[in-house]
């Protein structure tokens, strides 16, 4: 290997060349701007070059520090990411950083997650939920680079299970059909009495290519509505659960998905018809992370949970 100049005056050296700025380094950097100055004076007498021209209360960029500039904010990122994957061995040994959309995240996984701590108690499972583990489309997805950069561990993600640098397993096929709450399901005689009231969407579901909806449904039931849909849209599926168990109107939910809200008859299913969906719930990693025995328990268990429900 070649010969390194210190790696605190490289670092002050990006940070100054980034900023334009010996003074916004600093502030960064959480040093003065002498310290800066000094460090930029001893690397340009180890290197035998000048790296920036100085004027009055601001300094350029010769053209070697602008040559250097992009390997230098590549190199000290790729440390970052390196580090960060040394602390995944060490004082995170038993953490595990998990994502899924909200409505799984709330509605599958906490109401199981005691089970899993029963097999692992040693473990610490940090749940996030976010409306970016639903697929916009079918390609461009997230790979390794992106889970490394958020941190985290495994993902359910809601779509096609066309990921090409990640490990993917399918979780839960869906299926859904009308749910509503029980008051208002009393009141149903037939599927076109589902009309009398408003159909709650979830509008985080419009990202999909293909999402399924009420549209569909009908038409599988035979129901041709004689004026547009009364359809009211929700910013994501919690919030048009809570609705439909509130007895405003109904949704279209999956039975797997929401079988703790069934059993404890907040929700009722009114008409045993269904429709498909193309998308489902998958488990994705990748394959460093899984080499963390926390991280590969976890993923085991989310894919027995679901074969055992």
């Amino acid at each position: 290997m070649k010969r390194l100049p210190p790696l605190i005056a490289l670092a002050y050296l990006e940070a100054a060349a980034r900023t334009r700025s010996f003074a916004a380094a600093a502030k960064e950097l959480h040093v003065t701007p002498a310290a800066i100055s000094q460090q930029i004076k001893a690397l340009e007498s180890y290197l035998g070059v000048q790296l920036f021209v100085r004027h009055h209360r601001r300094v350029s960029l010769t053209p070697a520090a602008r040559a250097a500039l992009p390997g230098l904010a590549e190199g000290f990122a790729t440390l970052a990411e390196a580090v960060d994957q040394i602390r995944l061995f060490g004082e995170s040994e038993w953490v595990v950083t998990v994502c899924a959309e909200p409505l799984f995240a709330t509605k599958w996984i906490v109401p199981r997650l005691h089970h899993f701590y029963e097999r692992c108690p040693e473990a610490e499972v940090r749940l996030q939920a976010s409306l970016n583990t639903i697929d916009c489309v079918r390609n461009g997805l997230p790979g390794e680079a992106e889970f490394k950069r958020a941190g985290i561990d495994l993902s359910v993600r809601l779509g096609y299970g066309e990921y090409t640098d990640l490990d993917a397993e399918l979780l839960l096929p869906l299926e859904v059909t009308p749910m509503c709450s029980h008051a208002v399901s009393r009141k149903l005689a037939a599927p076109e009495s589902l009309l009398e009231k408003p159909l709650l969407c979830d509008r985080s579901l419009s990202r999909l290519d293909d999402p399924p909806g009420w549209q569909e449904w009908f038409q599988r039931v035979g129901v041709t509505p004689d004026k547009a849909l009364r359809e009211q849209r929700f910013g994501n599926g919690l919030l048009a659960l809570e609705a439909a168990i509130a007895g405003q109107g109904s949704i279209l939910g999956s039975v797997a998905l929401l079988k703790s809200e069934i059993d404890s008859a907040h929700l009722a299913v009114p008409f045993d018809s269904t429709i498909p969906c193309p998308q489902a719930y998958y488990v994705t990693s990748y394959q460093q992370g899984l080499e963390r025995p926390v991280a590969r328990m976890f993923r085991d268990w989310l894919l027995e949970s679901a074969d055992q429900s």
